[in-house]
């Protein structure tokens, strides 16, 4: 009866292991589920407040709208360009591992080959074969000794031959994924030189476009109520993105107050099964106080990464921005916050010297909330680091990232250039910090 109690608790004691197990895959597959579909709403969430925007500024025509086509089309395509090569180069990189790996197992399939070959050429140099054992008219003994030694042979032949045929199999798959994935490498090399194609078309539709306007855009250029509408633009598109990514924040509060009260009241539930069946049965009582210690485990674990999830969602890492940040590009400034703008107005960030094309690099880790092109800052990406910390970076030849994309601190993110109507290539670099615009400099590195 002991052992059978032992054999019971042991089978049970199994059965919550692995009853454990299957909780904590299915609770990290729900977590991936929630971080996708997060992703996707916020993703609808600033597409809907794209189109208020352009809905909002469709009463205004400026010489810049003129522009936004092209250099939105630009960014796409070169963002195209960048994955294709990230893509080429993993496609390459396995392509030569696979012509590594096949030069490796035809060496083994040769070393095989040549093993058969020996066995089956000492065999017949030796001359001898069951048959000629059995009528050699010799000592049974002796005979009996030939016969085995040729039972060895014959397995070892087997053997050989089966080595040789799975070498030939392995070689077979090999030549197979290679050659797929050579066909993966031209067509990607044909997709890359099409969007090269497309990208020096674009840029020169841009250029003709640039040539007609450009009078416009001088004389807006000087405008000071051109740029007080722009300030006010990205002020106003700031404000916004502050209450998508508030209500967004507040809608997954409510989501985990809601599963938590759900969990609450199943393990209510369960801790009430568990009493009765805890009455009913003494042999379970021992198992059913490990479950609740491992439920109540499992619960603070939950717990815990509920909390870093809420740390993480309040904004990327959550930890905002301090002083020592990494320049987003390496240029002399060309303008400072606050000082005054030869048009009129002042400036609310920094206007960095760049070339076209250079790399611009996120100064801390976040999240991407914008990456759209919006009037008088041509293509602008902002990124959020949390405790209502932004990163403004505008002017860009094309953006590299997209809304909901995760970056970590110096990741590309963008490439300079003069779009929204610019005249030199240059990176306009704001922080905004509750929605106000703070001095960059006195958060970048000395």
């Amino acid at each position: 009866m002991r052992q059978l109690t032992r054999w019971l608790c042991g089978a049970l004691s199994g059965l919550a292991v692995c009853g454990a197990a299957w909780a904590t895959t299915a609770e990290i597959a729900a977590k991936q589920a929630q971080v996708v579909r997060e992703r996707v709403e916020l993703r609808a969430r600033i597409e809907a407040l794209q189109k208020e925007i352009d809905e909002r500024e469709a009463r205004r025509k400026e010489a810049s709208d003129a522009l936004q086509v092209s250099e939105a089309a630009i960014s796409v395509t070169t963002r195209r360009l960048s994955e294709l090569a990230t893509q080429l180069r993993q496609a390459q990189a396995d392509l030569d591992e696979l012509q590594i790996q096949f030069k490796r197992q035809f060496g083994i399939l040769v070393m095989r080959r040549d093993e058969l070959s020996n066995q089956l050429r000492k065999q017949y140099s030796s001359g001898l074969s069951p048959w000629t054992a059995l009528l050699s008219g010799d000592d049974p003994q002796q005979i009996g000794r030939d016969l085995t030694y040729l039972d060895y042979i014959s397995r070892a032949r087997s053997a050989a031959v089966t080595a040789v045929k799975q070498e030939i199999d392995r070689l077979a798959e090999l030549e197979a994924k290679t050659e797929l994935r050579r066909q993966d490498v031209v067509r990607l090399v044909q997709e890359t030189t099409e969007q090269k194609t497309l990208l020096e078309a674009q840029k020169k539709e841009r250029a003709t476009v640039l040539a007609r306007i450009e009078g416009q855009l001088q004389a807006q250029r000087v405008e000071a109520a051109t740029l007080g509408r722009d300030d006010k633009r990205l002020s106003d598109l700031v404000d916004d993105l502050a209450g998508q990514l508030q209500a967004a924040r507040q809608a997954a509060e409510n989501a985990r107050k809601a599963e938590a009260a759900r969990q609450a009241e199943q393990a209510r539930q369960e801790e009430q099964a568990r009493r009765q069946a805890q009455e009913e049965n003494q042999v379970k009582e021992a198992n059913q106080a490990k479950e609740r210690k491992e439920a109540q485990a499992r619960a603070a674990a939950a717990a815990a990464a509920r909390a870093s999830e809420s740390q993480v969602e309040s904004g990327a890492v959550g930890a905002g921005l301090k002083p020592g940040l990494r320049w987003p590009v390496k240029g002399q400034v060309m303008a400072r916050f606050g000082t005054d703008r030869p048009e009129g107005g002042v400036w609310r960030g920094v206007l960095l010297r760049a070339t076209e094309g250079a790399s611009v690099q996120v100064v801390a880790s976040g999240t991407v909330i914008y990456a759209n092109w919006l009037r008088g800052f041509g293509n602008l990406i902002i990124i959020d680091h949390g405790q209502q910390y932004l990163t403004v970076y505008a002017y860009n030849q094309s953006l590299l990232k997209q809304v909901g994309d995760t970056v970590k601190t110096g990741e590309t993110i963008a490439l300079a250039g003069s779009t929204g109507g610019q005249v030199d290539s240059a990176l306009y670099f704001e922080v905004r910090h509750r929605g106000s615009a703070v001095d960059p400099v006195q958060l970048l590195a000395r």
